[in-house]
């Protein structure tokens, strides 16, 4: 079961990785075809509207009828949206690359999340963790080859991408003949009983996947601040070269990972609640702080915003999976989908104001919004809902 587990982790990685290049080349692409902040925010719709919309559809429609080798088929629309990418010759092409590449993520978060859960042994938290955190991992990797390979070369570097989307594609075809044989195995049992339903009334339910969804609203609108926008941030600011903000973006990048990483395992023992509370509202201060803070405090309160924000989604996830129990495709669809939305339109906005105003004032505004993790509050406690899932067993 580690095996897979770590495999479709390493698969997230490269997916992550590929995703990670568009933000990490913005630079380049704003100096080549001659973009303003709002384009570059348009660039970001286009892939993580594409990827939104069609994540809780696909993730629905696999519910009822899975399919493992979706996987590598998902990793072949990247892999198109790379090669497009490295060419385009215009800006309705590099929408259309970013769209490419969102429908791969599209394809590729929902069945990934399934496989992580069906080879979790229980450990639902951790092993949403440990797939989560190759994503992390890879979009933290991402700047630092942009700066190795793509910045050398151009656009065109881009294209050297295309050989990790091979490779993933090779990964996740031995992935999906385990998930093909796992699901065999699964259907020839009896339904399990668990996972019917989590006790809570109807309205509850719902009640507490507006909370939830209103909380990915807040971490990823802050986050789409901190992932687009931070290169121009320093450079505008503390006027850095390009090549030392691609490195502070990779130092913040690394901290979202092993903030990722930390927030299942600990949610598996004090409760999910407990950490969405930490994640979403413990970051306030930081944020509060950080436009006003030098360059050097600027580093630092970056890895502390990263570590402690991205602990949430591992915890926000397998929470609502066990609001909804038996809708894993669904329920993963809708948040990687809701994530990657939040994070597009966040981007379009966030670059809006910046042309309206100023980069500077952008990171002003956006620090109050971790305060909607107030909202935690309305949450029904993560313990007495897992004794309300396990209890519907007897």
């Amino acid at each position: 079961m580690l095996r897979v587990l770590a495999a479709i982790s390493f698969c997230h990685v490269l997916n992550d990785m590929m995703q990670s290049l568009l933000p990490s080349i913005y630079p380049i692409l704003k100096s080549s075809f001659h973009l303003n902040f709002t384009q570059i925010g348009f660039i970001s719709l286009a892939y993580q509207i594409t990827a939104s919309l069609l994540q809780p559809v696909i993730g629905h429609y696999t519910d009822q009828k899975p399919m493992p080798y979706s996987l590598p088929i998902g990793m072949v629309f990247t892999l198109f949206g790379l090669l497009l990418l490295a060419v385009a010759p215009s800006f309705p092409v590099l929408l259309l690359a970013a769209s490419l590449i969102g429908m791969g993520s599209a394809v590729f978060h929902p069945e990934s999340s399934r496989v992580a859960r069906m080879a979790s042994g229980g450990k639902h938290g951790f092993a949403q963790s440990f797939f989560q955190v190759g994503g992390n991992t890879g979009s933290a990797i991402g700047p630092l080859l942009a700066v190795l390979i793509v910045l050398p070369y151009g656009q065109v570097g881009s294209a050297w991408f295309s050989l990790a989307a091979l490779l993933g594609i090779v990964v996740l075809i031995r992935v999906s003949r385990w998930y093909k044989t796992r699901l065999s195995h699964l259907q020839s049992r009896p339904a399990d009983q668990d996972e019917e339903s989590s006790g809570l009334p109807r309205n509850k339910v719902i009640a507490a996947i507006a909370v939830l969804v209103a909380l990915v609203f807040s971490k990823y609108f802050y986050l789409a601040s901190l992932t687009s926008y931070y290169t121009f941030y320093l450079m505008t600011k503390f006027h850095v070269s390009v090549r030392s903000s691609q490195l502070h973006l990779f130092v913040f990048l690394a901290a979202v990972a092993a903030g990722t990483f930390m927030g299942g395992p600990i949610g598996d023992r004090v409760g999910r609640k407990a950490v969405i509370w930490c994640s979403i509202l413990g970051v306030l201060p930081f944020t509060l702080v950080l436009p006003y803070a030098n360059l050097f405090w600027t580093g630092v309160l970056s890895i502390i915003i990263g570590f402690i924000i991205a602990s949430a989604f591992s915890a926000i996830l397998v929470y609502a999976q066990e609001l909804v129990p038996g809708r894993v495709g669904m329920i993963s669809g809708l948040f990687f989908g809701l994530a990657f939305g939040m994070g597009g339109i966040g981007a379009a906005v966030l670059g809006k104001l910046a042309d309206m105003t100023s980069i500077v004032f952008v990171y002003k505004v956006c620090a109050y919004l971790p305060a909607i993790g107030l909202l935690t509050s309305l949450l029904p406690s993560s313990q007495n809902l897992h004794h309300k899932v396990k209890a519907t067993a007897h």
